[in-house]
């Protein structure tokens, strides 16, 4: 479903040439719960941003649902980012003054899909999640850490995208908060047939994934 083939961005930092991400190769099914693991300053974020098509590579393919999305136009991507790819974010990105169930509906409105739908699809995902009656209704400071960003990966399926990233999708929780955390996205992954990949620095999260992968240096090993 993933399919990366050697991806490769470079930036130019004075009269050095840098390889923030060095020839990536990844082959990722659907349903899968995949996690990427490595330091700081390793290549993660930069290689989120390619898979997210937020930013564009040097050279290689990034195909997702059998689209090279590398070869998209500005608006195509746009188009895509909104109705293939959900982000989950480690410090949660909800909107303050909107509601959990609002949070989650907004997705929808920006693809323009019928607003009582929205609604009935963004209750189910936050049941699903684990959210239920009143807290639906809560603004995100009436929340705890472990329940925003339950409301977040649901927001993340809003639109029922082909690919969820998660940038450090634990580093704000505790320990037991984030293991249920991580045991919710391998069961969304399943249910909802969408492949996920998490980038972390936690090793804990790599022994709960059904794959792992390290990068070092722009490398990637397996």
């Amino acid at each position: 479903m993933l399919k990366v083939e050697n991806i490769k961005k470079e930036f130019v930092s004075g009269d050095q040439v840098v390889k923030a991400v060095d020839g990536i190769n990844l082959d990722i099914p659907t349903g899968t719960f995949s996690v990427i693991v490595g330091k700081s300053g390793s290549g993660k974020s930069t290689l989120l941003s390619l898979l997210g098509a937020l930013d564009k590579p040097t050279s290689g393919r990034i195909e997702v649902d059998k689209e090279d999305v590398t070869t998209f136009s500005d608006q195509k991507l746009s188009h895509y980012r909104c109705k293939k790819i959900g982000f989950v974010f480690q410090g949660y990105n909800l909107i303050p003054n909107l509601t959990a169930l609002e949070n989650v509906m907004l997705p929808m409105e920006f693809a323009g899909k019928n607003p009582t739908e929205s609604k009935k699809r963004a209750e189910k995902l936050l049941i699903e999640v684990g959210i239920l009656d009143q807290k639906q209704h809560r603004k995100p400071a009436r929340l705890s850490g472990g329940e925003q960003q339950r409301v977040a990966i649901a927001r993340s399926l809003a639109n029922q995208p082909k690919l969820i990233l998660a940038d450090e999708p634990t580093g704000n929780l505790d320990s037991h908060t984030g293991k249920l955390i991580v045991d919710l996205l391998r069961k969304l992954a399943k249910d909802e047939k969408t492949t996920i990949v998490a980038v972390t620095h936690d090793d804990g999260i790599a022994k709960l994934a059904d794959v792992t992968f390290t990068l070092k240096d722009g490398k990637l090993t397996k």
